[in-house]
């Protein structure tokens, strides 16, 4: 039976979509209890999010000083803005952060300004 369920994932890995299979396995590890999927967010929502960040920013002009992330769960991307801010430690492309904040939405796209986070271990 475990023959048959490596069978299966090695056919799909063979022939599906690498950005596809990315975005499965970062969905199906960042499935925490009381998180949200980013998907399922709308502007004015108070969410708690578990993923990874795939960029990070800085500006470092004082008129717009901040640190900026682009946040996915698998599902959906979410920015990230930290303001008045020029480096958060820790905060680096590839890290896996649970965030919680309120959902904005500008032009379109998913927002939250300066979201409470938690950074995860390496190793989880």
């Amino acid at each position: 039976m475990a023959d048959s369920g490596l069978l299966k994932r090695l056919g799909r890995m063979l022939t599906e979509d690498l950005d596809e299979i990315e975005d499965d396995r970062i969905q199906r590890e960042c499935r925490a209890p009381g998180a949200q999927r980013a998907v399922d967010c709308v502007r004015g929502d108070e969410a708690t999010m578990v993923g990874e960040l795939r960029s990070v920013q800085t500006c470092s002009r004082s008129t717009k000083a901040g640190v900026s992330a682009e946040f996915f769960d698998g599902t959906d991307t979410v920015v990230l803005k930290w303001m008045g801010r020029n480096r958060i430690p820790g905060i680096e492309p590839g890290r896996r952060v649970t965030v919680r904040g309120r959902v904005a939405e500008v032009d379109g796209a998913k927002l939250m300004y300066n979201p409470y986070y938690e950074l995860h271990a390496a190793d989880e």
